[in-house]
């Protein structure tokens, strides 16, 4: 296994299976840097949609092939998302994205909540963590929030666990920080939780497509991601532990059945795309084979592919901060001490002297090179680092598929868009 730790990347082999990343701007290659907003996935993927259409296209349960074949391949793709959060496919919901599913999620937990309850939201968020449970203060629930670090954008724990109280029904954190990067002590947030009696929900979203995920071993009571982010399609999972699942109840219509996880899936889903999120995690298995031929299993060849990206993913981490400190006026949100970026990702944001934000990814984006600008939907975050008002950070997103020249086009771009404006 150190041998195979130690092999060097295959990213031609990476890029060959993302058709999308042959895409030309003004004569140029496109490179991808908007992973965070959507990652672009593997020609299996986009097989396993079509390959739905052509073999399996009719709702469940019917007594014919196409629907037997569809409820075959919800079962499938629920089985691959059981093995990429490490439990039973019976814990796995499907849904139209995390954000529905959360506000879904919420209400239902909102049924058993009275006025004077209370739970604990980060600033830390993605706003698709923090409405939905805001949206229960119309019946009185009181919604306390944790801040952040400012130097190094990091949740500040003392005041999180200063906000988790006897009168806390549930904390809801994220994985990882979709502006900065910054992956959360989510183990030791859900001891902190369950310890005052409080359930715990987890925003993975953007923490899938870079890290592993065990909910097991984070012994979160729900957690939700969106396999778009993973290289899928545009739709959202649910994990609950069943007891969680079956303690709580859906709203839903009256003939659906009231076994999880079926009954949190309301109504028809989008069944071609749940062949999609299947064919994703097979995908980052295959990865992983590539990476490591020892592993058995599927989950354990999702362990070697996240072994392989995540050191990567790292080194072109380093490339880019290194590079943004030689650019004057780059002011970087969050951790840049290479001995720390085990706690963060490889999504970055700043800002370049006064600039706005818009006007840098225009300009990068007429050279063939995607980035994103804004508040991305964390507006709690943004508002906090005081760049709301001035239209946000830039994003750059780094995932697997992505290269080091790519990095350096950015970087180019950066130095080039500094001279002429």
């Amino acid at each position: 296994m150190q041998g195979a730790e130690k092999k060097a990347f295959d990213i031609a082999w990476v890029r060959e299976q993302f058709p999308s990343l042959k895409l030309q701007v003004n004569g140029q290659n496109a490179a991808f840097l908007d992973g965070p907003a959507g990652t672009q996935v593997p020609k299996q993927v986009m097989d396993a949609v079509q390959n739905y259409f052509m073999s399996a296209n009719a709702n469940t349960y019917g007594a014919f092939l196409t629907s037997r074949r569809n409820d075959e391949m919800i079962l499938s793709s629920r089985a691959a998302m059981a093995d990429f959060l490490n439990c039973d496919p019976s814990e796995v919901s499907f849904g139209q994205n995390m954000t529905t599913i959360t506000f879904a999620l919420a209400r239902a937990i909102g049924r058993d909540l009275k006025a004077g309850d209370e739970i604990v939201v980060t600033t830390l968020d993605h706003d698709a963590n923090v409405a939905p449970w805001r949206a229960l203060e119309e019946k009185g629930v009181v919604i306390r929030q944790a801040d952040i670090r400012e130097a190094d954008c990091t949740l500040d724990m003392d005041d999180l666990k200063r906000k988790t109280t006897a009168k806390t029904k549930l904390v809801a954190v994220g994985y990882a920080s979709n502006i900065v990067g910054t992956i959360n002590p989510i183990a030791e947030i859900t001891k902190l939780a369950h310890a005052a009696g409080a359930l715990m929900f987890v925003d993975a979203v953007h923490y899938a497509p870079h890290g592993l995920i065990d909910v097991k071993a984070l012994d979160c009571d729900f957690l939700a991601c969106s396999p778009y982010k993973f290289f899928g399609p545009h739709m959202g999972t649910l994990f609950g532990k069943r007891e969680q699942l079956q303690r709580f109840k859906p709203y839903k219509v009256r003939p659906a059945t009231n076994v999880p996880p079926e009954c949190w899936e309301t109504g028809t889903q989008v069944q071609e795309l749940i062949a999609g999120i299947g064919a994703a995690v097979d995908y980052i298995a295959e990865l992983g084979r590539h990476c490591d031929p020892s592993p058995k299993s599927r989950r354990e060849a999702l362990q070697a592919a996240y072994r392989a990206t995540h050191q990567y993913e790292t080194s072109l981490l380093a490339q880019l901060i290194a590079g943004l400190q030689t650019i004057p006026g780059v002011r970087i949100f969050g951790i840049t001490d290479e001995k720390r970026f085990n706690e963060r990702c490889a999504t970055l944001s700043f800002r370049l002297g006064d600039h706005h934000p818009t006007k840098i990814a225009a300009f990068l984006g007429e050279r063939g090179i995607f980035t994103w600008d804004g508040n991305f939907y964390a507006l709690n975050l943004s508002e906090r680092l005081g760049v709301e008002q001035l239209g946000g950070v830039l994003r750059v997103g780094l995932v697997h598929y992505n290269t080091a020249e790519e990095v350096d086009r950015l970087l180019s771009g950066l130095t080039d868009f500094v001279k002429k404006n």
